[in-house]
């Protein structure tokens, strides 16, 4: 019975606090600079797929079975 009770008055409330806390900033949204480090990275993202997009053509013109010998 006793653990009960501490888990009640004790961490109970605690993970309460914690876990509203948690949802109110979840709630609120990105904050300034996680947004440009977020808008950061989209563009990164969007650097690396033309790149990749790139490299793949330049393997389809030099060697047009690269695709067969990657997947097997």
């Amino acid at each position: 019975m006793a653990p009960i009770i501490i888990f009640l008055l004790v961490v109970a409330p605690i993970w309460l606090v914690l876990h509203y806390r948690s949802k109110r900033q979840v709630n609120q949204g990105l904050s300034e600079s996680e947004y440009v480090q977020l808008s950061d990275l989209s563009e990164l993202a969007d650097k690396m797929a033309d790149r990749i997009k790139t490299l793949e053509a330049i393997l389809d013109a030099e060697s047009p079975e690269w695709r067969k010998r990657a997947e097997g």
